[in-house]
């Protein structure tokens, strides 16, 4: 009785430990995008008409939300 107690908490053990490493992998793989999603936007601002793209970007943004409400009122 005592050696399926024992293997039973091995077996906990075993699981527990892949968890935890599943769990490190996804957090390396959400740091490494997070730095590859700051060095594009860092790449992009650099960029020739950066700031003429992200006014259209705002406008087009404000002309769909202007759409939006008018749908919601009718």
């Amino acid at each position: 009785m005592k050696s399926q107690k024992s293997s039973r908490v091995d077996l906990l053990e075993k699981k527990v430990q892949a968890l935890i490493g599943v769990v490190q992998q996804l957090l390396n793989e959400n740091t490494h995008l997070k730095d590859l999603a700051v060095g594009t936007l860092e790449t992009i601002k650099r960029m020739p008409d950066y700031d003429e793209a992200i006014e259209k970007l705002k406008n087009e943004s404000m002309q769909q939300v202007q759409q939006t409400e008018e749908k919601l009122e009718v």
